[in-house]
């Protein structure tokens, strides 16, 4: 049934032997023995894809939520104590490095018997077709049928370096930013228009710059090397702020927070392992909160 629903999922049997460690025409014999056990076709074949036929579509939702209460019912006799398995979470390079993987050493302790694989990459990934569990997403959710858990958030700063400061000068009032090298990036920083509120009143910038940079990751560096002025949450720019490399600017003026959500696939609870994570994630955060 793994074999079944991993197929399923991923569109490609030798992907599944990969994961499960056994030989592709191994794979494709599971999935038709299961076929003829059940006597209807599951999986449409060719030779670079498989795809769920209409009856496979609903087995194969039917068997996710079977392994997923599987897996729940052995870690539930054990107790939340005695998880085991693997969890995989999907997340951005930029926030796990600098947010996630410096937290893992408690959970890891209270769960010694669970493995945890990280998915790490900027692109926003299938969470099915890449078989993660849960994965943590930063800014606003897309519509989907995916179940989602606000974690915490933070404050979006305005920053730039010592350096680029003592050049250019300290904009005093978010219309200053108009005469500065801004730092464009991904989501609420790529915009040209940055909204600030004060006293309750938002007001909307253009900002301008030579330089946009795709990840979180290259905006704080570009900012740190002083190429200009950037926007940033405090989780992603936290080390350089206490380090000095960065300093905050326009304090008086709000941006909107930025979100994380843990999101994993809907249409039943998420499991054990991802409720115990989300849940020491949180409580991680929530201690933060007051530093972002």
């Amino acid at each position: 049934m793994t074999a079944f629903v991993r197929a399923g999922e991923t569109g490609s049997f030798s992907r599944v032997a990969r994961e499960l460690g056994v030989s592709q025409p191994s794979i494709s014999r599971m999935v038709a023995d299961l076929e003829a056990r059940l006597g209807v076709k599951l999986l449409l074949r060719t030779t670079r894809h498989v795809t769920p036929t209409d009856a496979g579509r609903v087995f194969l939702e039917r068997a996710r939520q079977i392994l997923g209460d599987l897996d729940d019912a052995e870690n539930a006799a054990r107790g939340v104590d005695g998880l085991r398995g693997t969890l995989r979470v999907a997340l951005s390079g930029a926030f796990g490095t600098r947010e996630v993987i410096p937290r893992l050493p408690g959970f890891v302790a209270q769960h010694p018997k669970l493995g945890i694989e990280l998915l790490m990459s900027d692109r926003t990934e299938d969470l099915i077709a890449e078989g993660a569990d849960m994965a943590l997403r930063l800014g606003s959710l897309p519509d989907s049928g995916f179940g989602a858990r606000l974690l915490g958030k933070a404050p979006r700063l305005v920053v730039a370096s010592p350096g680029y400061i003592a050049r250019k000068g300290t904009p005093q009032t978010p219309t200053d930013l108009a005469g500065h090298e801004c730092i464009l990036g991904p989501g609420l920083s790529g915009r040209t228009g940055w909204s600030f509120t004060r006293s309750g009143k938002t007001a909307s910038v253009t900002v301008e710059g030579s330089i946009k940079v795709t990840s979180a990751d290259g905006v704080i560096a570009c900012a740190k090397a002083g190429l200009g002025i950037a926007v940033a949450s405090r989780w992603m720019c936290r080390a350089e702020l206490e380090a000095g490399n960065v300093v905050a600017l326009l304090s008086d003026y709000q941006l909107d927070w930025v979100e994380l959500h843990a999101v994993y696939p809907g249409g039943r609870r998420p499991s054990l392992k991802v409720r115990a994570f989300s849940d020491y994630l949180a409580a991680q955060l929530l201690h933060k909160n007051e530093g972002g």
